[in-house]
């Protein structure tokens, strides 16, 4: 089962920029889909993005971060990074990544707009906090 450890949050001013990382023990993360979530006080999980396996290699950013938001594989270091521009207070959250194997890409479009697939495994978040 993979285990999945995300880094890099911390307090940063509005106007700035993150990277957070995702990284594995045990498993190639190149092998898995990657979804990037976030919760923030008060609100409900809400899904960023994700990024297919490599052998599929397609990538889905929700349309509330679309333009600020990247989602890139690192191989070399095992991680699948999420980098955010812009921020403001209102991005201010735990964000989790999550990973799941299976056949097709990371998210699915239907009627009213494209959603992450369900994924199984999950880091236990980093916390955002953006204020000046």
């Amino acid at each position: 089962q993979v285990q999945l450890v995300e880094s890099g949050g911390g307090h940063v001013q509005p106007g700035g920029s993150l990277r957070l990382s995702c990284a594995a023990s045990g498993s190639s993360l190149d092998e898995y889909h990657i979804g990037w979530f976030r919760q923030a006080p008060g609100k409900e999980r809400e899904g960023l993005g994700c990024i297919s396996d490599s052998r599929v290699g397609t990538t889905y950013l929700a349309n509330s971060v679309k333009g600020r938001v990247s989602i890139v594989r690192d191989n070399a270091k095992n991680t699948v990074n999420l980098e955010i521009d812009s921020l403001n207070p209102e991005d201010t959250a735990v964000y989790y990544c999550a990973a799941d194997r299976f056949n097709g890409d990371c998210y699915y479009c239907a009627d009213h707009g494209c959603y992450l697939r369900r994924l199984q495994h999950w880091g236990r978040g980093t916390a955002v906090k953006v204020s000046s």
